[in-house]
């Protein structure tokens, strides 16, 4: 439940930076806000348009990484299960509800 909460978090995240981002192109302004942690500082548009894609290439290689991490977790799960219905046959569900 751990890694579906992180990546649907990583993934929102992702889609806000996206957004960020569109914005900013629709943006005529040559200083902009920008957040940083709680408080907004006032930055070029460059910098902060390189800084945003940064933050979506750490968010996408994050999201990739815990995909990878969710496969590797199902597929162990799946080979556990296996070898609980051999030895347990049917007295016992593992099945998700």
């Amino acid at each position: 439940m751990h890694n579906y909460s992180c990546s649907f978090l990583l993934q929102e995240s992702n889609e806000s930076l996206e957004d960020a981002s569109n914005e900013l192109i629709l943006s005529d302004e040559d200083v902009v806000r920008f957040q940083i942690g709680e408080v907004f500082a006032h930055m070029p548009r460059e910098e902060v348009e390189i800084r945003l894609e940064k933050m979506k290439e750490d968010a996408s290689k994050d999201l990739e990484r815990l995909e990878e991490e969710k496969e590797s977790v199902l597929a162990q799960m799946a080979e556990l299960k296996k070898i609980l219905y051999g030895k347990f046959k049917d007295s016992i569900n593992l099945e998700e509800d």
